[in-house]
């Protein structure tokens, strides 16, 4: 339950940042690739921040987790970096229509990386913060 409130939490602040940069501003709206950039950095902080403190609430090495979380997230951001040039130019898709599929098409392996890798329980040697 825990973990669909934080994934709630995440989707809805996820997907309404990057609309926000490009609807507030015109700049971001020409270059909606460097707000993907900026909203993916803020977003995947985010994200640690509630995952870690309200879901799995270890308390194994921050950095490591963080490092592990981070791994996910920017491996689909890659992903990412290909697949919305190619819904916006090559399909004729509006970015936040084509961003918001994208994000949708990511949800389900965020839980189960996560679970396995990120926060996993480790040897009471590696306990550290």
């Amino acid at each position: 339950m825990r973990y669909l409130l934080a994934g709630a939490a995440n989707t809805a602040f996820g997907l309404s940042f990057f609309p926000a940069l490009l609807w507030f501003s015109p700049w971001f709206a020409h270059n909606y690739m460097v707000a993907l950039l900026l909203s993916q950095v803020v977003c995947v902080v985010f994200a640690f921040s509630t995952y870690k403190i309200g879901v799995f609430r270890t308390r194994n090495n921050i950095l490591r987790e963080f490092a592990y979380f981070a791994s996910y997230s920017y491996a689909v951001f890659g992903a990412n970096l290909i697949a919305l040039p190619l819904l916006v130019q090559g399909f004729g898709l509006h970015p936040i229509p084509a961003q918001f599929s994208f994000s949708l098409m990511t949800l389900a392996g965020s839980y189960f990386w996560h679970q396995a890798v990120t926060f996993r329980a480790d040897t009471p040697s590696d306990t550290g913060t």
